[in-house]
């Protein structure tokens, strides 16, 4: 990792498997919009016209996107809040972490996982915690191979 995260910028860059990837924190509506194309991939579910509407929500909220560009577009994203609770203490949960197709494999993912890693540590939290769905076996090895460690398992119940 190349350097001390700082919060009161908003990109930080990471050396990773021999290149220089920068991590933008999306704020504006334009950088919410670039990435759209990975988050939708990740939650196809998402509509269009109300995403970047509820990304604005959810930062105020204490919601952060960050993301990776090449060329313009945005390649890798990954969603992440600040959080406190009993079993953790002050922590990272990452909502969301998605790359485009085309682009897995060139490490993008780990430097964003590294980036909310070091803002972890620059806050001196506890640790960084996800969950994953059960059929996303090269996630798993991604989350596994950074460190990761599975501890249970998560629950759902819809309300109607």
């Amino acid at each position: 990792m190349g350097g001390v995260f700082n919060a009161a910028y908003s990109t930080f860059p990471f050396l990773c498997i021999a290149m220089l990837v920068v991590v933008h924190e999306a704020t504006h509506d334009a950088d919410i919009e670039k990435c759209w194309a990975v988050i939708h991939e990740l939650r196809p579910h998402l509509e269009h016209a109300a995403f970047v509407p509820q990304v604005h929500e959810m930062l105020r909220e204490g919601y952060h996107l960050a993301y990776i560009e090449i060329a313009g577009q945005a390649v890798a994203a990954i969603g992440y809040r600040r959080l406190q609770y009993l079993v953790h203490g002050k922590h990272i949960y990452i909502d969301d972490l998605s790359t485009l197709p085309d682009h897995r494999g060139n490490g993008y993912a780990q430097a964003l996982l590294e980036y909310v890693e070091a803002q972890a540590r620059a806050n001196r939290y506890s640790c960084v915690t996800l969950d994953s769905g059960h059929q996303r076996h090269t996630a798993h090895r991604l989350y596994l191979n950074q460190g990761f460690v599975m501890i249970g398992h998560h629950f759902k119940k819809a309300i109607d």
